[in-house]
């Protein structure tokens, strides 16, 4: 499938022409002359990526659910298997980087199959509850998704030619994710109370393997006689040399790096924080969780939309940095915070802020990287994972030596840098208007 268009750069170096919806239902024409589609016009195009979106979040999610459970089937232990988790980590950043230039020299829909019979394989071996196939399942499970989710986002973006319609898509499909991680836990609860948490895993492997089935069979279909031409692909690292080229796009990546890093460094320790300061149980506290992943959905939900309306003047890169500047804010206000009902509006404001910030950067990735659009969301992912990690190591740091001040030292200085590059990203030329 064609990568679209958006940016300058690689598709006029690589001779390519801009592609028209492949859906025939996008607009057709370029940025700012024809009006978005409604959010229902694009869940009717976009649904199938939107459900294998959320459906790739699942298998982490029953790991996660029933960690107890799967513990003692392993035998293992619970601190064992959760390290086990971060395998699935570092798999997603060497997996997501080293494919990322591939995501955009195959059919999207082929690499979404491929990416969703790893996550069928790796439920499956999972089920067997063995050590050494749950250490498997993580590996597989990263990798997995590694591919999947820049191939969704990638080939939503992809239904619709014109620059707003691709971003607003983009962001759909990452707003469903955040949904679905909101939900996830308690959908894969109730089913498990009739056939537990093996059950759920092979329900995952059957629906991941009929949905690679689907997008297999959708990849196969040939273009119409209206489609545009496939534009020519630059070889593997002249992709990455061409990436690093584009105005804007290594502050943009950088900034999900660090955001990633701060926001997830945050939800680590924020459980804990709930409990020393205001000795908030863990079922209690699982209502501030919902809080900070609904603020989350929906100021990702209207980032992208604001952004996708064809009226609004202000750019992806300048709403991100006041996304970002009221993340910092918030978030050194949640550690400093006296009160409880002081602590949990700053809480909805942190998942907000973070999630308007990272709408703008799949947007502003969506339209400036034009044909390399796949390449530039997979290394986003992949360094996106990363920041998982850097987050967790720099929050307990600040933890150990300064308490939970030394914490909102710690992740408020990520914020920080990233907001400062946010701005660096706002200075670049604006991808030209096709």
């Amino acid at each position: 499938m064609s990568g679209g268009t958006g940016g300058p750069g690689p598709t006029a170096r690589t001779g390519g022409r801009r592609p028209k919806s492949a859906s025939g239902t996008g607009p057709g024409t370029s940025s700012g002359t024809a009006a978005v589609p409604g959010d229902l016009a694009m869940v009717r195009v976009l649904w199938p990526f939107m459900l294998a979106s959320a459906v790739g979040l699942v298998p982490f999610t029953v790991y996660s659910t029933f960690l107890v459970p799967l513990a003692e089937a392993s035998g293992g232990g619970v601190a064992a298997l959760g390290q086990l988790r971060g395998l699935g980590g570092l798999a997603a950043l060497v997996v997501g980087t080293a494919l990322a230039p591939l995501v955009d020299r195959v059919r999207r829909e082929r690499a979404a199959a491929g990416g969703l019979a790893v996550l069928a394989v790796s439920a499956a071996l999972g089920a067997s509850g063995e050590l050494l196939l749950l250490a498997a399942f993580c590996l597989l499970v990263g990798a997995g998704t590694a591919v999947l989710n820049p191939a969704l986002t990638a080939a939503a973006a992809d239904r619709f030619a014109d620059d707003a319609a691709a971003g607003r898509a983009a962001t759909l499909v990452t707003a469903t994710q955040s949904l679905a991680a909101l939900l996830a836990a308690p959908l894969v609860a109730l089913p498990a109370l009739v056939w537990g948490w093996r059950g759920d895993l092979w329900a995952v492997a059957a629906l991941c393997a009929l949905l690679a089935l689907y997008f297999l069979l959708r990849g196969r279909r040939r273009a119409g006689p209206g489609a545009a031409e496939q534009p020519e692909r630059p070889g593997y690292l002249e992709s990455f040399r061409l990436l690093g080229a584009l105005p804007g796009v290594v502050p943009l990546l950088l900034v999900a790096l660090l955001r990633t890093a701060a926001f997830m460094g945050y939800l680590a320790y924020l459980a804990a924080f709930y409990d020393e300061r205001f000795g908030l149980a863990p079922e209690p506290f699982a209502l501030v969780w919902t809080l900070s992943g609904a603020a989350f959905f929906l100021g990702n939900l209207l980032a992208g939309r604001l952004l996708g309306s064809g009226g609004t003047t202000v750019s992806a890169e300048r709403l991100m940095a006041c996304g970002l500047a009221v993340a910092l804010a918030s978030l050194v206000g949640v550690f400093l915070a006296p009160t409880l009902w002081l602590a949990l509006p700053l809480t909805a404001l942190v998942g907000a802020g973070h999630a308007t910030a990272a709408a703008c950067v799949t947007t502003s990735l969506v339209r400036r990287c034009g044909s390399l659009r796949g390449t530039a969301l997979s290394v986003n992912a992949a360094g996106m994972s990363f920041g998982v990690f850097l987050g967790a190591g720099l929050g307990g740091t600040g933890l150990a030596l300064g308490g939970f001040a030394g914490t909102a030292g710690a992740l408020g200085a990520l914020t920080l840098a990233a907001l400062l590059l946010a701005r660096t990203a706002a200075r670049a030329p604006a991808p030209a208007e096709n």
